[in-house]
């Protein structure tokens, strides 16, 4: 499955690269959203200057695609990720520790324009 960042739905939405073309030739079933990345997003909904067209770009892809929990598999191992990284002082933000342990308990591919980690190795859409 591949699991989209926040900033490869944003290029998304906006247009940017190649992105809309690699992500329509991949099947929506296998395609997730962890709960975090929409958090993100609804978030910048709620400061945006146009969030009735940037909610329904939103609901239409979430009808589409599957919406990822964060449940304890995730919490577990988002946990075990956080603490590894910190022994070797390369600490990542809470959310993208979350996103990681999400990807990585549901043994998805993380669809990103930034490399977080290197527990797996990302997809650049924009390529």
């Amino acid at each position: 499955m591949y699991i989209l960042d926040t900033n490869t739905l944003i290029y998304f939405f906006k247009g940017v690269g190649n992105v809309a073309d690699n992500l329509l030739a991949v099947s929506p079933k296998d395609i997730g959203i962890p709960a975090v990345v929409l958090y993100e997003l609804e978030y910048g909904i709620a400061r945006s200057t146009s969030p009735k067209k940037r909610t329904k770009q939103l609901e239409e892809l979430c009808a589409l695609v599957e919406v990822l929990v964060f449940g304890s598999e995730a919490a577990k191992t988002s946990a075990t990720i956080r603490a590894s990284l910190e022994k070797k002082g390369t600490p990542i933000g809470p959310y993208d520790v979350m996103i990681a342990g999400t990807v990585l308990s549901k043994q998805g591919i993380l669809v990103t324009n930034e490399v977080i980690s290197k527990l797996r190795k990302p997809v650049n859409f924009l390529a």
